[in-house]
């Protein structure tokens, strides 16, 4: 099969970025001839989030949507190691399990040298899209903001306990966006019944916390939708155009919110 492109950008002139480094789902053959059954199968997916932001297109903000699954690598996870929430359970740079712990690799996982062939090939390059579309960006505005797009199955009882609220937003307990944007944001979706929460189990992964630097102007907020919000969970995930209706309406208020002069 002929390997699509690392990502798709899609430049804009808005001072917002929108990234979505969890909605791929293609294999590479030689990774995929390494894994089980259920890893070919992608289940961690961020199911059909690019669907959701296609009304991004039409107030010129800049996109840069991942192909590839995040079992090739992770673009959310720092390439040098490191745990976002220690004494909890996370995947790594190349993740050997799935969310609910089974194991990913038919042998033995990526070694070191291996998983650093995976960052210089499939990492580097969306990062070195993704902070170079926040300059260029930041080139043309006072401010630029940066929304992490991703999302999760309401309940993975390996990952937290209970079920996640329809809408989480991190902002890393505000050291990668000024408080005052995360209550606009908060408040615009809190107002359409969704229920939320604001750094709670998800306070935003590697990239909200590397490129989230309010003194220097940038804002980043990473927001992780619960997937019953959009869609039929299951082994064969189907989005449902009715009820992603609403939810949509929603993440425009967000996002109207984020493009909003301080």
């Amino acid at each position: 099969m002929t390997p699509p492109p690392l990502f798709h950008l899609r430049e804009g002139n808005a001072p917002l970025v929108v990234s979505i480094p969890h909605a791929g789902t293609f294999l590479p053959d030689d990774i995929a001839a390494q894994l089980t059954p259920e890893g070919r199968a992608v289940p961690d997916t961020d199911w059909f989030v690019d669907q959701l932001y296609q009304f991004l297109d039409e107030l010129d903000v800049t996109v840069i949507t991942a192909t590839h699954s995040r079992y090739v690598v992770d673009l959310n996870r720092s390439p040098e190691g490191g745990k976002l929430y220690p004494g909890q359970a996370e995947t790594g740079i190349c993740p050997t399990e799935t969310f609910d712990g089974a194991p990913l690799y038919v042998v033995a996982p990526p070694d070191p040298a291996a998983r650093a062939d995976r960052v210089a090939r499939y990492w580097q390059p969306y990062h070195d899209a993704l902070s170079a579309s926040l300059e260029r960006v930041k080139g043309h505005h006072k401010f630029v903001r940066l929304l992490d797009a991703h999302s999760i199955r309401g309940s993975v009882p390996r990952l937290f306990t209970g079920e996640l609220p329809d809408l989480n937003f991190g902002t890393n307990d505000a050291a990668a966006a000024s408080e005052s944007l995360a209550n606009r944001v908060v408040a615009a979706a809190a107002a359409q019944g969704f229920s939320w929460v604001l750094n709670g189990r998800f306070k935003g992964g590697f990239i909200t916390r590397h490129y989230g630097a309010p003194t220097c102007g940038i804002e980043a907020i990473q927001l992780e939708l619960a997937q019953r919000s959009y869609v039929d969970s299951g082994n064969n995930p189907q989005f449902q155009p009715a009820r992603a209706a609403a939810l949509v309406g929603v993440l425009r208020l967000i996002v109207d919110e984020m493009l909003r002069v301080p």
